[in-house]
């Protein structure tokens, strides 16, 4: 493995680090900030922290990652914002999965390495939309290549939300190609879509996966800037909407909807299958769940 290959793998991992360091602390400052609303008067939501580690078929150390959720919080019902760093060889299963999608060399050597930020956030109030975001990089002996992106999931929607929510992330990937967003709004358009329901879990965002131009650093900024955007697409819609009332009905609706987001998470996400067949944590990888949830 060449010098270079290691240190873009370490600068990676150090800048899903920091992107995790930020969005912990700025939801932390909101939860400190809010201080009308229904639950005002409880004491502000902390993250808990607890390390995850992975361990490889024969008892090895195989990377781990950091865990980090907020529950019960005044703004926040359950949030997680979890780092990871793992290595290993993938199971026959996941091998067979990445091969059909083409990642090269996946055949041959099974060998691989990936690290990545994931996001999910389930709000109090039912008028804040829950969100999710992700960016990740994944390195095999054949190829490296980087993935994620970030969508809404309102069960009230509101157009000015979901406007903002979209023109942010465009605004941080028309300096990299104008043709980006329009490319990656497809793309979360049709990943995100549950088919036995026949609708969308949300109101879309971007998304990407296996993006190898043949530039990793192109590609890496690109990955940085889809981080960087989710602050400021995502912040000003909890502060409009923390401290609007609601009725039960709203909340009914709400927790009808995170069951939608949990039968997408458990059924379809690409994460959640990946990071279960590889042997990680399975509370970090499940911790994209809601707390609370009901169907019809």
């Amino acid at each position: 493995m060449t010098s270079d290959l290691i240190d873009e793998r370490a600068r990676a991992a150090a800048w899903f680090r920091e992107l995790r360091d930020e969005i912990v602390s700025a939801f932390e400052t909101v939860e400190a900030r809010h201080e009308d609303g229904p639950l005002a008067e409880q004491p502000p939501g902390r993250f808990e922290l607890r390390e995850t580690k992975r361990e490889a078929e024969d008892g090895s150390d195989a990377g781990g990652g950091l865990m980090s959720v907020m529950r019960g919080g005044r703004v926040f019902e359950k949030v997680g914002v979890n780092v990871s760093e793992v290595h290993g060889t993938l199971s026959p299963a996941a091998q067979k999965s990445m091969a059909a999608r083409g990642v090269p060399g996946i055949e041959a050597n099974p060998s691989f390495w990936a690290s990545g930020i994931s996001l999910v956030a389930h709000m109090q109030n039912p008028h804040v939309p829950a969100v999710h975001m992700n960016t990740r990089m994944f390195w095999t002996p054949g190829a490296w290549w980087f993935g994620g992106g970030a969508d809404l999931n309102p069960c009230l929607e509101y157009a000015e939300d979901t406007a903002h929510f979209h023109d942010t992330l465009k605004s941080h990937l028309d300096p990299h190609d104008p043709e980006l967003y329009p490319a990656l709004k497809s793309w979360a358009d049709e990943y995100f879509f549950i088919p036995h329901r026949g609708r969308a879990r949300g109101v879309g965002g971007i998304f990407m996966d296996d993006r190898n131009s043949g530039d990793w650093e192109a590609d890496f900024a690109l990955t940085q800037d889809i981080g960087r955007a989710f602050l400021p697409a995502y912040l000003p819609l909890v502060e409009r909407r923390r401290s609007q009332s609601w009725e039960e009905a709203a909340k009914d609706a709400q927790l009808v909807h995170r069951g939608l987001y949990a039968e997408y998470n458990l059924v379809y996400d690409r994460g959640t299958k990946f990071g279960l067949a590889t042997g990680h944590d399975p509370d970090a990888v499940l911790m994209s769940l809601p707390p609370l949830a009901k169907w019809v």
